[in-house]
């Protein structure tokens, strides 16, 4: 028997509580006969006053991950979707890989997620030298150039939002995203990378991109084009840039 609405796949998507965006931008982005199933990660709004509890909020979310993948796995999904970024990066290259593996041991799904999705739309063009945005706090920001660094990547430049908490994040305006985008841009750039799904940028990253004729990455975009992609589902989805209407 195959389901009714998701004939094609049932996504199961891991999303923090206090994130507000990946869900709208996930189902904007969402063709006929794949179904997005949403599996929220509690933990609470606590402030973000700097590194310590930005390295909390981590904490809080390894210790709550994964009773929301064992609840979402119920609905017998046929992916398991990562609406989450910063533990993809966090301590390195290695260590976003040992994620990967345990997740897909303890699911038995292939699993897509924000530091593999973005290593592949940067294989597209060849990009190496980059220019990033985070919402993070300097802790958040060293992991992210250290992932890139041992993925084999050079950092150009970084400029982390300091976002005063979880649910702050999706508060960043487009014209502050688009600010701090210019603000890392560079001729010594070849692509600019937007991390932290929190923030709303899949429709903002392809103006960005035409205005500066480089490649703008948004997170969520990255990762629902690999969930799409690697389960072989190629419909091409207007409006999101050319990794939904090209590749």
């Amino acid at each position: 028997m195959t389901d009714s609405l998701g004939w094609r796949r049932k996504f199961a998507v891991l999303i923090p509580s206090t994130n507000t965006s990946v869900q709208p931008e996930f189902d904007a982005m969402r063709p006929a006969g794949v179904t997005n199933h949403i599996s929220r990660i509690r933990i609470p709004n606590i402030p973000l006053r700097g590194d310590d509890d930005f390295n909390e909020l981590i904490r809080l979310i390894a210790a709550a991950q994964m009773e929301a993948v064992d609840s979402v796995m119920s609905c017998e999904p046929d992916w398991l979707v990562l609406g989450i970024s910063a533990e993809t990066f966090w301590d390195g290259y290695a260590a976003s890989k040992k994620l990967k593996a345990e997740l897909e041991e303890r699911t038995a799904l292939g699993v897509s997620m924000g530091s593999d999705a973005v290593e592949a739309t940067l294989a597209l063009s060849g990009a190496r030298r980059l220019g990033i945005v985070t919402p993070y706090h300097p802790v958040g920001d060293r992991n992210v150039v250290r992932f890139f660094e041992e993925a084999g990547f050079e950092v150009a430049h970084i400029k982390g939002l300091c976002c005063a908490s979880p649910v702050a994040i999706a508060h960043i305006s487009e014209n502050e995203l688009q600010e701090a985008l210019f603000s890392v841009n560079g001729p010594d750039v070849d692509a600019l990378v937007q991390v932290g799904t929190n923030l709303a940028m899949a429709a903002l990253a392809p103006r960005v991109e035409a205005v500066l004729g480089k490649p703008v990455i948004a997170i969520n975009t990255a990762i629902y084009w690999h969930a799409l992609r690697t389960n072989g589902i190629t419909d091409k989805i207007p409006g999101f840039g050319p990794l939904l209407e090209r590749y």
